[in-house]
């Protein structure tokens, strides 16, 4: 094994998984989330969304994952368009946090962002983490949009309550990275 390439033996050895960062105080936790699919033997290419970049670098989830971070459709090289390329090459989308905008962009059919073109554009499964203010993650538009995404296969991982970082205590923490990795893992198996 060389350092560029991630474990063989592990559970996720051979697979190649999109991770979604988009713009919650949560996107901190995507490079411990990157850590730790990369140890179970993920091959992890991150994509994010402008917002993320505010709350986490780049070169954090590049250096942890080893692969060029997607942040943009126009950095890309080569022919073939990269989301296209990512979309096609992916055995599971995974959005780690998911705010309220990037579920009603999935829920509605819209691609504003690279985040947005590659879950259009994969055939692989889906799983989201949201991670949101409890109030914004309650409301009827949000969980109409969550909803719907259920009923077309989209796997949800429910944020849990505890201290949200506008100082108010209760849902849409983002679910713990253990339990990210877990539900990854009963998927991919």
């Amino acid at each position: 094994m060389t350092e560029s390439t991630p474990s063989s033996s592990g559970p996720l050895a051979g697979k190649t998984i999109a991770l979604g960062v988009s713009g919650s105080i949560a996107a901190y936790k995507a490079a411990d989330l990157t850590s730790e699919l990369r140890k179970a033997g993920a091959d992890v290419h991150a994509v994010m969304t402008e917002s993320a970049t505010q709350f986490i670098s780049a070169l954090t989830l590049g250096t942890l994952s080893r692969n060029p971070v997607l942040s943009s459709f126009w950095k890309e090289e080569g022919w073939q368009p990269g989301h296209i390329e990512l979309a096609d090459k992916v055995d599971l989308f995974l959005v780690a946090p998911a705010t309220a905008q990037q579920v009603g962009n999935y829920a509605n059919g819209l691609a504003p962002d690279l985040l947005g073109a590659i879950y259009l554009a994969t055939k692989a499964p889906v799983l989201l983490a949201p991670a949101m203010n409890g109030k914004m993650y309650e409301h009827l538009a949000v969980q109409k949009n969550l909803e719907t995404l259920k009923s077309r296969g989209v796997e949800i991982i429910e944020p849990v309550v505890g201290e949200l970082a506008c100082g108010y205590e209760g849902i849409g923490k983002l679910a713990p990275v253990d339990e990210i990795v877990k539900r990854v893992l009963t998927h991919q198996s």
